[in-house]
Formats: structure tokens, C-alpha cells, sequence
């Protein structure tokens, strides 16, 4: 197991834009597995690279049973929304009610660079949109209405991992291939 610990709401990576991945080897092998593990030990719907530090397109689920991961994804969204909670590990014990496509099919790679379609509604689709998010910089937080996220705020400052001074920012076991930019 490589349960690696998780980057905290603050921390300047979450808010980067991850980099496509281009090389598929032992190390992106390594780095699915270490995702894989984390979110199962948390335990969590979804997490993302940028989560444990490593700003590359990769992420991992757990929905009904169902374990995953995605590579380089692309989304196709449904017109119907869904409206409901969402938390997130880098936001620990936080959840509040955010807006998404109800249906989602998610097209990429797997850690082989072989072709990989996902396609689901609910909970799955909720899932993926949010780890997706992650690797385009953006928290769930940001999507909520002005009023939500000033209360989403306010509950960030009132943690005992929040409001405080920066994030220790730990070195990744992973290579990042170079600086965030």
C-alpha cells in the first residue's frame, strides 16, 4: 500500500493547471497506484494527482463499487443538472451543495495509454467532473453561488486546518516534470 498524504485546501498546487501526460511507465504506474491507495484509505469518491502534489491529468475513482482511474480526460457534459452534496479530501469533513451535469461521458487513457470511455449519471458523473475540476485548477468552492461560497469560506477559516498560516508544502516522490507554471 502507498497511502501518500493529501494536499489541504490552501496549498498552491490545487490551484494550478495540471500537464497532460505524455509518458506512460513504471512511474505513472506507481503514481495510479498511489492514488488508487490513498483514496481508498481516506476513504474517498475521487482523487486527484494535483491532490498528493503532482500536477499531471490523472485521477482515480471509487463510485458503487466501481474502482478507477482516468488519464489526459475529456468530457462530454449532459444539458440536465443535478444539484446535490459534494466534499472533497483537500476540505476535509466540509460538504456543501453544488450544481452539476447530471450525466457525464469521460473519454481518455489508462495508465497503458490505451483508449478508455466512462460513461455515467449521478454520483459517477458528480465524481469525475470534480476530478476533473481538480486538474484545471478549480475547487468545487468555486462553483458555488456568492452566498454559499462566502459560507463555504467562513467554514474553511472556523477548521482547525484552515485559516492558519500557508500549507507546508512537501516534496512529491513523484517527478512533476519541472516547475508549475
Amino acid at each position: 500500500m502507498a497511502v501518500q498524504p493529501i494536499r489541504i485546501f490552501g496549498d498552491p498546487v490545487l490551484r494550478a493547471t495540471a500537464k497532460p501526460v505524455t509518458v506512460f511507465d513504471k512511474e505513472l504506474r506507481k503514481l495510479v497506484k498511489d492514488l488508487t491507495d490513498t483514496m481508498l484509505e481516506a476513504p474517498g469518491a475521487g482523487l486527484a494527482a494535483p491532490q498528493l502534489g503532482v500536477s499531471l491529468r490523472v485521477f482515480a475513482y471509487n463510485v458503487d463499487g466501481v474502482v478507477g482511474h482516468l488519464i489526459n480526460p475529456d468530457l462530454s457534459l449532459s444539458e440536465e443538472e443535478q444539484d446535490g452534496p459534494e466534499g472533497c479530501l483537500s476540505l476535509p469533513g466540509l460538504r456543501f451543495d453544488t450544481k452539476r451535469a447530471y450525466g457525464v461521458v469521460a473519454r481518455g487513457v489508462n495508465m497503458h495509454g490505451e483508449p478508455v470511455e466512462v460513461e455515467g449519471t449521478q454520483l459517477l458523473a458528480r465524481c469525475i467532473q470534480h476530478e476533473t475540476d481538480h486538474l484545471d485548477g478549480i475547487i468545487f468552492i468555486d462553483r458555488l453561488d456568492r452566498e454559499a461560497r462566502k459560507a463555504a469560506m467562513k467554514a474553511i477559516r472556523e477548521t482547525d486546518w484552515g485559516g492558519g498560516p500557508a500549507p507546508t508544502v512537501r516534496v512529491s516522490p513523484h517527478s512533476t516534470f519541472g516547475p508549475i507554471r
